[in-house]
């Protein structure tokens, strides 16, 4: 047996255990893992410290440490996430709908949990936690592979999870954790329909991209966010500049920050400084085309078809001048990642148009896009943000980790 098998056997058996585990048990195990997170603040920092300096020297670029960084208060984040999932509903035994047929026959369909989860992810040591907690809380196994940048932090996160777990009386082998970071093992995790019921990949395109390619296993793509904002002619400026500035400026690395912006020609010798002026604040480059050019001064790139294809991840950010609300629309649709896509207007008839014509999972108007966040919408946490459409859509919370069964109750009917 191989190690990921080996790690997939183990799942497999924890999964029963969890399966049939009590609310009670599932949230005891949560508020034990939110309480050692705290107490083991220091050892986890510790471990992080080690992939920080790790990094440094291995020239990360300073958006992406960031990332990669817990501190006190990201690791009170982390413990405080997994408390509000607990206080969450449980989803697990749910009764969507039930019927009785004409031959006497009782169906009931109900919510149960997928089985054993396996997770691929990036830099970003607090999805350890979330993962961990959602999977609990819905009585699934997951089995975690973090990149080899943060694998200090993970462990450390990882061992402490475990520990709590088994004070309660659920196996540890609940959640686990590949510490192996070789290439030929993530491939195999891929690969591990025997074992896994579903694999997550969060992170960059390259990532995602491997994933989909690779994988045998069921596949919920998540996280590429090639996100827009649109100003519209009837756009109040400065609320259009404070929501192109906190999309792009608060936390460029994440994938709900906004990558392009959309000016309506009629208001653009308006806006465009006004941005320009706020976001030189924190040195963001300006990639446009030659009408934005034209307005701001040669200081902006010329923008190129990739660059309104980029998620930049960074602070650079592409414009581009339109004439009407349709060609906004058709622009987001052919550059969009299908993540998170906002309006600024005091035209309803443009926002519903907006609305129902864009083709992305979150769809804003008049509010910033870093608000696609699972904790945001009332999740506790989230999984990560899928970009597809079927199963799950959005950022995935509870229910979006679940499946259905249906319970058919007779007294001897045949066909």
């Amino acid at each position: 047996m191989s190690y990921i098998e080996d790690l997939g056997a183990k799942a497999q058996k924890a999964k029963q255990s969890l399966a049939i585990a009590s609310t009670k048990q599932k949230n005891d195990a949560l508020i034990a893992a939110a309480k050692a997170l705290l107490k083991k603040a220091e050892y986890i920092t510790e471990g992080n410290r080690i992939d920080l300096d790790a990094a440094e020297k291995n020239g990360m670029p300073k958006i992406m440490l960031d990332r990669l960084l817990l501190t006190d208060a990201r690791i009170e984040g982390m413990s405080n996430g997994m408390l509000s999932v607990a206080k969450l509903t449980d989803p697990i035994g749910v009764i969507e709908s039930g019927s009785v047929r004409p031959n006497g026959m009782r169906i009931t369909k109900v919510r149960v949990p997928i089985g054993v989860i396996g997770i691929i992810y990036e830099s970003r040591p607090n999805v350890t936690a979330d993962a961990a907690a959602l999977c609990l809380k819905t009585g699934n196994a997951v089995i975690l592979k973090g990149g080899k940048e943060a694998y200090n932090s993970n462990k450390r996160i990882r061992e402490v999870i475990r520990s709590a777990i088994e004070t309660v009386g659920l196996p540890a082998d609940c959640v686990q954790f590949v510490d192996n970071t070789s290439r030929e093992v993530t491939t195999e995790l891929m690969k591990c329909s025997k074992y896994l019921d579903l694999l997550i990949p969060r992170g960059g395109a390259g990532l995602i991209k491997a994933v989909t390619q690779n994988a045998t296993v069921p596949v919920i793509e998540t996280g590429t966010g090639n996100c827009h904002v649109y100003a519209d002619a009837t756009a109040d400026i400065e609320m259009a500049v404070n929501i192109i500035d906190n999309g792009k400026t608060q936390r460029p690395s994440v994938c709900n920050a906004i990558e392009s912006l959309l000016v309506h020609k009629d208001i653009a010798e308006k806006l465009l400084p006004a941005v320009k002026k706020r976001l030189d604040e924190h040195n963001v480059e300006i990639r446009g085309c030659e009408e934005t050019r034209r307005i701001l001064g040669e200081c902006v790139v010329p923008a190129t078809d990739e660059d309104y294809a980029t998620e930049f991840l960074d602070y650079i950010i592409s414009v581009k001048v339109v004439s009407d609300v349709d060609e906004a629309i058709a622009h987001i649709n052919k550059y969009s990642t299908g993540h998170s896509e906002c309006i600024v207007t005091d035209n309803l008839t443009n926002a519903e148009k907006f609305k129902k014509e864009i083709d992305s999972a979150c769809v804003y108007v008049n509010c910033s896009t870093r608000f696609t966040d699972g904790e945001e919408f009332g999740f506790g946490a989230e999984i990560g943000i899928s970009t597809q459409k079927i199963h799950a859509r959005g950022p995935m919370g509870l229910m979006e980790l679940t499946s259905s069964k249906y319970l058919i109750d007779g007294n001897g009917q045949i066909r």
